[in-house]
């Protein structure tokens, strides 16, 4: 599957590359991962518990890094391009800031998510937790070795440093607390992490039964990600609410509140050295949005008028 992506990436580098200069190779892999080999929700439909989605995102990774070296030997310096991953994750802040066990879940929470695509390609190698924990219950299960895939040397050099930017997608925040799962309950990924994901019913809810507007949680994934990749371009590819309410006519004041609230976010400090690449999705989008707004006050005035 590896060398079948390669080609279609070469391909997609062939014919487009003269006109377009940013690729994503996969977005939000995590949830291709999971919800297509954990779960089941999402194509193939399937529900290999506690180890298809680690088999899945092992190729995946080293898709992604086969596409990367593709554009980087052959049409880079021709096209001048970038190529770089988006990923997903929500924030995790403990739900006890005293607590050792709260902060630490907290960070299992956000390694198991946004460490698990990014350490390897910013490091080379999976998140030592994930390696520990997943080995460790494997091991309780009676397995030979690890339900976790193990990247060779050469892999681990081939796939570090294979991004140009780090596209990350952004919609929410959760608290998390520790919660051990025995590895007799079999393996799983919620299990392997050993955490329970919780929300305050203050957050305003925007809609989707998942989704709460948590604007803060913004700043400290993008200074998550800051600090822990060697401080690499930033590109937000994905945040938006979803719709709330069925209207027929323009309603939408909590989108407006939680846009205003995220953007406000990137903007403060430490975040405005991030500002050369945040404002490459931000600007257009503002500049479409006052389009569009300019556009449907233009057609209430036309409307009135007649």
């Amino acid at each position: 599957m590896v060398n079948y992506f390669g080609d279609y990436a070469d391909l997609c580098f062939e014919a487009f590359g003269d006109r377009v200069k940013h690729w994503i190779t996969f977005s939000d892999p995590r949830t291709m991962a999971e919800k297509g080999f954990e779960t089941g929700h999402h194509a193939p439909g399937l529900q290999l518990h506690g180890t298809g989605l680690y088999r899945a995102a092992h190729h995946i990774i080293k898709a992604h890094a086969q596409a990367w070296h593709s554009y980087n030997s052959t049409w880079r310096a021709k096209q001048r391009g970038l190529v770089g991953i988006s990923l997903n994750c929500d924030w995790g802040e403990p739900v006890d800031i005293s607590s050792p066990k709260d902060i630490e879940a907290a960070e299992r929470y956000l390694q198991f998510c946004l460490g698990w695509f990014a350490n390897p390609i910013y490091a080379g190698d999976y998140p030592q937790v994930m390696k520990e924990r997943i080995g460790k219950k494997s091991v309780e299960q009676g397995l030979d070795m690890s339900r976790l895939p193990v990247f060779s040397l050469q892999e681990k050099s081939y796939i570090k440093g294979t991004s140009d930017f780090l596209g990350l997608g952004h919609f929410t925040t959760r608290y998390i607390t520790e919660r051990n799962y025995p590895s007799r309950q079999g393996p799983s990924y919620q299990n392997d992490r050993d955490l329970v994901e919780l929300v305050d019913p203050n957050w305003p809810d925007l809609g989707s039964k998942w989704l709460y507007s948590v604007p803060w949680g913004f700043r400290r994934l993008l200074h998550f990600a800051q600090t822990q990749y060697g401080n690499p371009p930033i590109y937000v590819t994905e945040n938006g609410a979803s719709q709330k309410l069925h209207c027929t006519q323009l309603c939408d004041e909590w989108r407006i509140q939680y846009l205003k609230g995220y953007i406000n976010e990137m903007l403060k400090e430490p975040l405005l050295s991030h500002m050369q690449m945040v404002t490459e999705i931000v600007v257009p989008t503002v500049c479409t949005l006052c389009v569009l707004i300019s556009a449907v006050l233009l057609m209430l005035l036309l409307r009135s008028q007649s």
